[in-house]
């Protein structure tokens, strides 16, 4: 007798032949066997689609679908391919064994047959069977852990990069404000000494000159050493450059102040906390910074920038933070353009000028939309998804760190509760859409949901790049 895990095996007998259905299930019914009977390949087919049997006994000989066809279809079906098949024949030749077992049987029974033997197979092919279903399932076990595990050293590895971004941007943060801020501040004391002094300079210049035209009047007609001082020095033309020089001096000191004040709102390094500012005032500091870059150079001429305003109001915000955002921005438009530049014939570059447009507005969300679009070479699908990741950039070794769009993506996202996307398109330029909520309680409900896992980024192709 069998033990009572395998009383609960279902055998299927399938033979036309009545004598040999009744013997065998008889056996196999003794035996602790559940069985069931078909008397043609279509009765079996039809029992199976009702229920799944552990071992088939097959006959090849039969009317209709002969053993071949059945077990064909049975091994082509994922329900029933793994179900062993043992063939019942009178067939013993090698060629008709070779069929059946390339056909997917597993064993093969020669009839007449014995009964113990073919218990003996039953037994085993039941055995191997259950063995192989305990590997699969074992399998599927170890597979769905090693997914678990991968999972968990994924997201790791996602907290570890994140961390890593956010320690290189607070350093960097910090080191970049405290150098803007140092700077301004060392300039900031001298060209007030020099602005403020320049109109009392004027002043005193005029009167002496106003003095020496009171001489020339008096005294007409000076000592030939004096006469000839005046025209070595070209009083007439010293006189009339003087202002013209002064002037000048005043607006190059106007200047400078208007940079020293162009660095200290993009620092806002005394300002760390989040409070409301004119987004458009760090754009346009930002822009300040970076007019060496866009002035026209023998490889291209000047980068047009385009400004498209519209009435924002003031936005609470870290403005320093977000004036980063905005140089990583400009500064990946500006480079995009040279490279494309360099690309060009001087005709092309003539008729293909490089331009940045840049565009505010307040949607009906109460967000701040500001978008960033550059006429430059634009990026493929593939490499706009993986723009936001940290590390990841497409410029020569020594050129870029592939921090500045991750570091840029976590202000706007984690920090301003926003969102970050690029829409770019091969050939057709690229455009960088912020959005950040205007007000400090839509940054408090929205952060969550605008968060996104994994870095995985939205991009579609650019819709406001400039052509």
């Amino acid at each position: 007798m069998i033990n009572s895990m395998d009383r609960s095996d279902i055998i299927l007998i399938v033979d036309d032949n009545p004598a040999n259905l009744g013997v065998l299930s008889d056996f196999l019914d003794d035996t602790g066997y559940e069985v069931w009977v078909a008397k043609s390949g279509y009765m079996a087919l039809q029992r199976i689609e009702y229920a799944l049997p552990d071992l088939i006994l097959l006959d090849i000989m039969m009317p209709g679908m002969d053993g071949f066809e059945i077990c064909s279809y049975l091994k082509n079906k994922a329900e029933t391919c793994e179900i062993p098949v043992i063939f019942m024949t009178t067939l013993s030749d090698t060629e008709s064994k070779v069929k059946g077992l390339n056909f997917g049987a597993v064993d093969y029974i020669t009839k007449p047959f014995q009964q113990e033997e073919v218990l003996a197979r039953i037994k085993l092919h039941l055995k191997l069977y259950k063995l192989m279903q305990q590997v699969a399932e074992q399998n599927q076990v170890l597979e769905e852990r090693v997914q678990e595990r991968t999972f968990k050293i994924n997201q790791m590895m996602e907290e570890l990069k994140k961390m890593q971004v956010q320690l290189i941007q607070n350093e960097k943060m910090s080191s970049l404000g405290q150098m803007v801020a140092g700077v301004a501040h060392e300039i900031n004391n001298p060209i007030n000494f020099i602005y403020g002094n320049l109109s009392p300079a004027e002043e005193y210049i005029e009167n002496l000159l106003s003095l020496i035209g009171m001489y020339q009047v008096y005294y007409p007609e000076p000592y030939a050493e004096i006469k000839a001082y005046q025209e070595d020095i070209e009083l007439e033309f010293l006189r009339e450059d003087l202002i013209k020089l002064l002037s000048s001096m005043k607006v190059g000191a106007t200047r400078i102040l208007e940079i020293v004040k162009s660095l200290r709102i993009f620092s806002h390094f005394d300002e760390a906390e989040i409070k409301q500012v004119d987004i458009h005032e760090g754009i346009d500091s930002t822009l300040m910074i970076l007019q060496n870059r866009l002035k026209a150079k023998p490889e291209h001429p000047r980068i047009e920038v385009i400004k498209e305003y519209g009435n924002l109001l003031e936005v609470e915000c870290y403005p320093g933070q977000l004036n980063q955002v905005f140089m990583n921005l400009l500064s990946n438009a500006i480079d995009a353009i040279e490279e494309f530049s360099s690309k060009l014939s001087r005709e092309e570059i003539q008729a293909h000028p490089g331009k940045i447009r840049i565009y505010t507005n307040l949607n009906n969300y109460d967000e701040v939309v500001i978008k960033i679009a550059d006429n430059g070479m634009g990026m493929t699908e593939e490499v706009c998804s993986q723009m936001f990741n940290p590390f990841f950039t497409t410029k020569p070794i020594g050129k870029g760190t592939g921090m500045g769009l991750a570091i840029s993506y976590s202000i706007v996202v984690d920090k301003h509760g926003g969102k970050l996307e690029c829409n770019s398109k091969l050939n057709s330029g690229t455009e960088f859409v912020i959005k950040i909520p205007r007000n400090r309680d839509s940054i408090n409900n929205n952060s969550r949901s605008y968060v996104q896992s994994d870095n995985s980024h939205q991009n579609s192709p650019a819709s406001s790049v400039i052509q």
